[in-house]
């Protein structure tokens, strides 16, 4: 999110921005997922932004000239009962007045698509052929790149440990680099630090909901090539893709986990993961796996993100709670406030996704959340 916004700021011709972060670029989150990119969501708002991030994921390894391995197998969704064909079919029909390509499929449709599928417990499927995969190394490294050869300065390494003020303006941030502390002067800030951002938020004294939730995820020994979209259960959470090398790259949900930022791997994770897998596609039972890891989700009460600026802090603008999409939203999301930013555009989001609709209870929802 941070370097997007960077990059479209930079792009637009706004000068002295710089990105920090607290150890390297895919430290957090966003080198530590699935690399998923969808359209098929339950609410119009993040149809429509998904709409245009995949267009601008089409045609990134063009434009920042990396090759980011962006492949539109597209999403299979599986629904396991009727309580869940019906949501399906909701989120369908919203999708198709968007202009969305989904279809809902029956069974043996789905298993035209990926016929190592075990449909004897599915009722109905969803698939969307423009949703796809792309490798998040490079296309994080992409925007870095793309940023600093417009100007924009990117220092890895570089806690922030304080944002000092004068009244309600920001002042400058202060950062650590290894032994040293070095002051940037600054009256404008984007939290765009993911899982860590309610830290951030708490030195100036603004208090966000969020909380982080590990997310595990794996990669098997490499396949050939065999299955064309990434397959995903709503009734557990889980997902799984096969990646250009062959390797099928997986997670699922977990309902317990330890609280905190924990990006520490588990055996329950492994044995869950497993157990569903080979029930969606019996054939996987003996695929061996040959690395694990894990990562945070930035969970919000109502599973939407916080976005804009913040009462009480002035150009304090929030990039944060994207749960377990904010990977996929990057693009979008950083042209949009970058536009904000540069040009003073009016942002429809900020008010949707303003932090104070927690203390006014109206909270929003979304039923599409993997993991």
């Amino acid at each position: 999110m941070g370097l997007s916004v960077a990059y479209h700021l930079a792009e637009q011709g706004v000068r002295n921005v710089i990105v920090v972060d607290k150890t390297y670029l895919c430290g957090g989150a966003s080198g530590r997922n699935g690399g998923g990119v969808r359209a098929q969501w339950s609410s119009e708002t993040n149809v429509t932004l998904m709409q245009e991030s995949i267009r601008m994921c089409r045609a990134f390894a063009r434009r920042m000239k990396i090759n980011v391995w962006f492949r539109q197998g597209g999403y299979l969704f599986l629904a396991r009962t009727e309580e869940m064909r019906k949501r399906l079919e909701a989120s369908v029909a919203l999708q198709h007045g968007c202009g969305v390509r989904t279809e809902m499929l029956t069974p043996a449709a789905a298993a035209k698509i990926v016929p190592e599928l075990d449909t004897t417990q599915l009722v109905a499927a969803s698939y969307n052929p423009d949703d796809g995969v792309v490798f998040p190394w490079p296309f994080v490294w992409g925007f870095a790149n793309a940023a600093e050869k417009h100007g924009v300065k990117v220092l890895p390494f570089h806690e922030v440990i304080a944002l000092r003020t004068q009244g309600a303006n920001i002042d400058s941030v202060v950062v650590r680099h290894g032994d040293r502390e070095l002051s940037i002067a600054t009256s404008r800030v984007v939290n765009a630090a993911g899982a860590w951002s309610p830290a951030i938020a708490r030195l100036v004294g603004v208090e966000l909901p969020n909380k982080p939730h590990r997310h595990e995820i794996c990669s098997s020994e490499p396949l050939k090539p065999w299955l064309r979209p990434l397959v995903a259960d709503l009734a557990d959470g889980l997902y799984f893709s096969q990646s250009t090398r062959g390797e099928l790259v997986g997670g699922i949900g977990q309902s317990y986990v330890p609280p905190g930022l924990n990006q520490e791997s588990s055996f329950a994770f492994l044995g869950k993961y497993a157990r569903s897998r080979a029930r969606t596609c019996p054939s996987l039972g003996a695929v061996k796996i040959l690395r694990q890891w894990a990562g945070c989700y930035d969970l919000t009460p109502d599973a939407n993100p916080i976005f804009g600026p913040v009462t009480g802090v002035n150009d304090f603008y929030q990039v944060s709670g994207f749960m377990g999409h904010g990977f996929m939203m990057a693009p979008i999301i950083g042209k949009r406030l970058a536009d904000h930013l540069a040009h003073g555009t009016d942002e429809p989001l900020f008010e949707r996704w303003r932090l104070s609709r927690f203390a006014e209870g109206k909270l929003l929802s979304e039923g599409m959340i993997l993991g």
